[in-house]
Parts: C-alpha cells; sequence; structure tokens
C-alpha cells in the first residue's frame, strides 16, 4: 500500500517529465505527415487517415477483441519470461558453475531467429495460444536471463564485505544493497523483452493464428488496405507505450529513488 501511495504522489511529477517523450512522438508524427506527403495516401496514409480509420475499427467493435487477445498472448509469453529468466539468471550469477553452463544454452536461444521456434511452435501447439505465447517466452527468456545474471554477477563485492562485517541484518541487505543493484540491470532487459514480445507475438498471429492483431494484419495485407495496417500497427505501439510508461516506468522510478540525490 505504501508503494502505492508513493506511486500516486509521485504520479504528477512524473507526468510533467514526460515532455521529451512526448516531444518525440510529435516529431515522429511530423516526419510520418512529410512522407505521406511525398509517397501519397496509397503507400503511405497521412496520421489523421490512419487516426480516423484506427477510430472506425473501434467503433465497429472489431478493434478491441484483438488487441486484447495480442495482449494477453504477448503479456502471457513476456511473464513467463520475465519470472523464469529473472530466478534462474540470477542464480546464475550467484553460481559460477551455473553461469559456465547457461552460457551455450542461451547462446543458442538467443541465435536461433524467433521465426525457427515459431515453424516449430505450430507444430508442437496447433494454431491456439500456445504458438504466439511460446514463441514469445523463448525470444523474451534470453534477454531477460541475461540481465538478471550480469546483476547478480556486479554486486560490489567490497559492499558486501561491509555489510557482513558490521552484521547488517539479511533483510536489510536483500532491500538496500542485492535488490536495488540486480534491478537496475533487470528493469532494462524487462523493457526490451517487452518490446520484443510485442513484435514476436503479431509476428506469430500473422503466420498461425486467425485472432489478435497479427491476423487482422494479414486481412488488411490480402485487401491492400495500407490505411488499416498503419491503423492496426498504431494500436499495438500505442499498447506497448501504455504498458511500458504507465506500468513499467513509474515502478522502476519509485525503486530505484535511491538514485536521486538528496
Amino acid at each position: 500500500m505504501s508503494l502505492l501511495r508513493n506511486a500516486l504522489r509521485a504520479l504528477p511529477a512524473y507526468l510533467w517529465s514526460g515532455w521529451g517523450a512526448i516531444a518525440s512522438l510529435l516529431l515522429l508524427l511530423a516526419a510520418w505527415e512529410w512522407l505521406s506527403v511525398g509517397y501519397g495516401e496509397l503507400i503511405l496514409p497521412d496520421p489523421r487517415t490512419t487516426a480516423n480509420t484506427l477510430a472506425r475499427l473501434v467503433a465497429e467493435g472489431g478493434a478491441w477483441p484483438e488487441l486484447g487477445t495480442t495482449a494477453r498472448r504477448a503479456l502471457a509469453g513476456f511473464g513467463a519470461a520475465l519470472l523464469l529468466g529473472s530466478v534462474a539468471g540470477i542464480a546464475a550469477g550467484v553460481s559460477m558453475t551455473a553461469s559456465m553452463m547457461s552460457r551455450p544454452i542461451m547462446t543458442v536461444l538467443i541465435g536461433t531467429p524467433p521465426v525457427a521456434w515459431l515453424v516449430l511452435a505450430m507444430l508442437w501447439f496447433g494454431t491456439g495460444d500456445g504458438t504466439p505465447v511460446f514463441t514469445v517466452f523463448i525470444a523474451c527468456l534470453p534477454v531477460v536471463f541475461v540481465g538478471a545474471m550480469q546483476g547478480a554477477r556486479t554486486l560490489d563485492g567490497q559492499l558486501q564485505d561491509m555489510a557482513t562485517a558490521y552484521r547488517v541484518p539479511l533483510s536489510m541487505r536483500l532491500t538496500d544493497i542485492y535488490l536495488p543493484h540486480v534491478v537496475s540491470y533487470l528493469f532494462p532487459a524487462w523493457i526490451t523483452a517487452l518490446g520484443i514480445s510485442w513484435k514476436v507475438v503479431v509476428m506469430a498471429e500473422l503466420l498461425a493464428s486467425s485472432d489478435g492483431v497479427g491476423a487482422a494484419l494479414a486481412v488488411s495485407r490480402s485487401h491492400l488496405d495500407t490505411a488499416a495496417t498503419l491503423a492496426w500497427i498504431s494500436a499495438v505501439v500505442g499498447l506497448l507505450l501504455a504498458v511500458e510508461y504507465l506500468l513499467l516506468e513509474p515502478v522502476k522510478r519509485e525503486i530505484e529513488r535511491w538514485r536521486v540525490p538528496a
């Protein structure tokens, strides 16, 4: 509860600090508008046309079910990768033997293209939720694992020795020494994995599912409807930004308050 209260108190300052992100998005929209003038509506519809198409899809009731399906699959695979990758990565960072044993496995996972895992998942799980969820999980796992392992391996040994010498309680070591350091490595890995999960789930749905945003993109492609394609892409990106900046980023700022100078 205290974490929630602190997050709510910090919300106005957090929203004000987002002007840089808003400015970059406005620049992106300006570049999009400029390119649409040069290439024409058939190749690249302007932002207003795309927004109107997205509003029409929402009004017709077809947008939210597809977005909900995609978000559910992406977050399921991402959540599983976050949990297993964080725990296994920290364990590998603490144990040198586990680190050496896991290194070739992570190299194989990182080096195998997601589309290859997608083909295997289609053979194993068919066209249901299992295929996109598994593909997201296997694509995000090594990113989270490496971040957690690096966070655990780079703990300051002298700081740990000092805590032992002064007999600092274990609970205080976890909350004031170990957790802040590991989280500083984990959060960038989580945010990267979150972006990967959205890209991979749409690709998996495009090739292996009959519902979700990926399937909707396949339909718009077959109809040569560029405006609808951009509308679906904008909706997915907007949902990703909402999850990152409204969920992960405030939690990250609250946990990393110790970085702010007094």
